[in-house]
């Protein structure tokens, strides 16, 4: 059913809990799987005058490991995985990465909100629903 999951990465635990189960759905289909993973630059809300190459090389450090932490975790697990890392907002590049390679799924983490949470938050924004063509899978984590 599915021959190529894009799987979206960032570190977080919601991130580590899509990452295992779209192994699992990979796995399973014995498809192609696609690591996206995304970072948020520390830098973009620096002031120009602290910015250091020593900062830049830490943000560029961290960003990577991540990168490295989900191929590696995958391979583990048997699947050979493309890594792709991006920065900025996950919204804008996991449609896009998912277009270019053909996913046919997408694996993304998803951390609950309470209802005050939701309610300052809302906007008339697109989803990333609104923005693919794919099938979808957001795995929640349940805190006990």
């Amino acid at each position: 059913m599915y021959r190529k999951v894009l799987l979206c990465y960032d570190g977080t635990t919601e991130g580590r809990n899509a990452l295992r189960e779209g192994a699992e759905v990979a796995l399973c289909m014995g498809a192609e799987a696609h690591l996206l993973a995304i970072c948020r630059s520390g830098i973009d809300g620096s002031v120009p005058e602290g910015i250091t190459p020593a900062l830049i090389q830490c943000d560029d450090d961290r960003s990577q490991a991540i990168l490295k932490e989900g191929v590696s975790w995958l391979e583990a697990r048997g699947l050979k995985a493309h890594g792709l890392l991006v920065y900025g907002d996950p919204l804008d590049h996991i449609p896009n990465v998912a277009r270019e390679i053909g996913a046919d799924l997408i694996v993304v983490g998803h951390r609950q909100r309470g209802r005050l949470s939701r309610w300052w938050s809302d906007s008339d924004e697109q989803t990333l629903l609104d923005r693919t063509q794919c099938s979808i899978l957001a795995c929640v984590v349940r805190e006990t």
